[in-house]
C-alpha cells in the first residue's frame, strides 16, 4: 500500500475513525493514482485503518483504473446499479459496525451525505479535509518534477503570447494563438480559464477575454496555466505593447517591487501572513492599497487553487516543500491593472522559483 494511504491510515487509528469515504476527483487521485470526472456519477475511495481499501467508479472505468496502477479492491457499477448498495456490503464485510466515518464536507453533497447517513445512522461523522490539505501540501520529487514541466509550458505560453500581440488584434485571437500554440506540444488541458486582457479590461483581477482589440499604449495581462499529468502551473505576466505613461510604469515597478520581496520572505519559519503582508506593505506605502484587492497567493499542486491561503490573517508557518504562488496586483479603473506571478517551491535555503519568464517589463513594439 502506498505511503499516502497509510500516512491517512495512521491519523484514522490516532482519532478514532473506523472509514475514510473520500469522494473528490483530486483526492481519489492522490491517494490512488487514479484520475476520472465521473460527472454525476459516484467515484469514492474507502479507506479503513487496516482492512483493505476499495474504490467504486462507474463500471466502464474499471479497465482505466487497473491502467493507472491500482491494485486493491474495484467496486464498478452499471447505470442501472445502486452503487450505496456495493458501498454498504463491501464495508459491512470488513467491519462490525461504524462509530466516526471521515469525508470531504467541502465536497460532498447533501444529497450523498444523506445516502451514508442512512447506511450508517448512528455513525459521526467528520472533516477528512484538513489531514488531505496537509499531506498534499508537502510535495515529493516526483511531484515537483511534474509541477516544473507545467511551469516550463506556461513560460512558453507567455512567450507565445507576447509574440501574438499586434496592433488590432482582439484578445481572444491573442487567446487561441496561445492555447494552438499549447495542443502542437501536447497539452490537453489548461489549469483554468486562460486570460488574456488589454487596456481598461485588465484592471479586472477576473476579467473575461472577448472582441477587445490591442491598441499602443495600452498593458497586456496573460493569466495562464497548464496541467501536466494532473498537476497545475499557474503564471500571470504583465507587458507593455509600445510605450506606455508615467503611471502605468510606476504601477508595474511597485507591482514587481511588491512581488520579488515576497519571494525573498518565503523560507522556511516565516508564516503566510508575514510573506503575504511583505508585499502588502509596499504597495499600501506607494499609495495603491485601496487597489490590492485578493490575498497574495494560493497552494499549487492537483488543484490550480489548493491550500495554503496566502493572506495576510493566515498564521501558517512555511515549511520545505511546498509549492505556492505570489501574484501582487494593482488595479485602478481606467488606469492600469497589473499582476504579477510567479509559482515557487520551498527549499532549505528559501524560494526557488518555478516560472522563469522574465519579468522586467517587456515592451512589445
Amino acid at each position: 500500500m502506498n505511503q499516502r494511504l497509510q500516512k491517512l491510515q495512521a491519523w484514522m487509528k490516532e482519532n478514532g475513525i473506523e472509514v475514510s469515504f473520500i469522494t473528490s476527483s483530486e483526492n481519489v487521485f492522490y491517494l490512488s493514482g487514479f484520475f476520472s470526472n465521473p460527472h454525476e456519477r459516484l467515484l469514492a475511495l474507502a479507506v479503513f485503518q487496516e482492512q483493505e481499501p476499495f474504490l467504486v467508479c462507474p463500471g466502464m472505468e474499471v479497465h482505466d483504473v487497473k491502467s493507472s496502477g491500482w491494485n486493491q479492491e474495484i467496486l464498478g457499477y452499471s447505470d442501472i446499479e445502486n452503487p450505496w448498495e456495493l458501498v454498504h456490503t463491501s464495508i459491512n464485510k470488513r467491519l462490525n459496525g461504524v462509530q466516526k466515518v471521515a469525508i470531504e464536507k467541502e465536497h460532498m453533497n447533501v444529497e450523498r451525505y444523506e445516502q451514508l447517513t442512512a447506511l450508517f445512522p448512528s455513525a459521526a461523522f467528520v472533516s477528512a479535509e484538513e489531514k488531505l490539505r496537509k499531506l498534499r501540501m508537502i510535495k515529493d520529487a516526483k511531484e515537483l518534477k511534474v509541477i516544473e514541466e507545467a511551469c516550463a509550458l506556461a513560460d512558453y505560453a507567455i512567450e507565445v503570447g507576447c509574440s501574438e500581440i499586434k496592433e488590432g488584434r482582439t484578445e481572444l485571437d491573442v487567446l487561441n494563438a496561445v492555447e494552438y500554440a499549447l495542443k502542437q506540444k501536447g497539452v490537453t488541458e489548461m489549469s483554468f480559464t486562460t486570460m488574456v486582457l488589454t487596456g481598461a479590461n485588465a484592471a479586472s483581477p477576473h476579467g473575461n477575454p472577448g472582441r477587445t482589440k490591442i491598441q499602443k499604449g495600452d498593458l497586456v495581462l496573460f493569466d495562464l496555466g497548464v496541467v501536466v499529468e494532473r498537476y497545475c502551473s499557474d503564471i500571470t505576466r504583465t507587458v507593455a505593447y509600445g510605450d506606455i505613461n508615467d503611471k502605468q510604469k510606476e504601477i508595474y515597478d511597485t507591482v514587481l517591487k511588491a512581488q520579488l520581496a515576497a519571494i525573498e520572505a518565503s523560507t522556511p519559519g516565516a508564516t503566510a501572513a508575514e510573506v503575504d503582508l511583505t508585499a502588502r506593505r509596499i504597495i499600501a506605502e506607494a499609495g495603491y492599497g485601496e487597489y490590492f484587492p485578493h490575498r497574495l497567493g494560493h497552494g499549487l499542486g492537483i488543484s490550480v487553487h489548493e491550500y495554503p491561503s496566502m493572506t495576510e490573517t493566515n498564521q501558517l508557518v512555511i515549511e520545505e516543500g511546498m509549492v505556492y504562488t505570489i501574484e501582487p496586483g494593482i488595479y485602478v479603473p481606467n488606469v492600469a491593472g497589473v499582476r504579477i506571478e510567479d509559482d515557487i517551491y520551498i527549499t532549505a535555503d528559501g524560494a526557488k522559483v518555478l516560472t522563469k519568464f522574465p519579468k522586467e517589463l517587456q515592451i512589445i513594439r
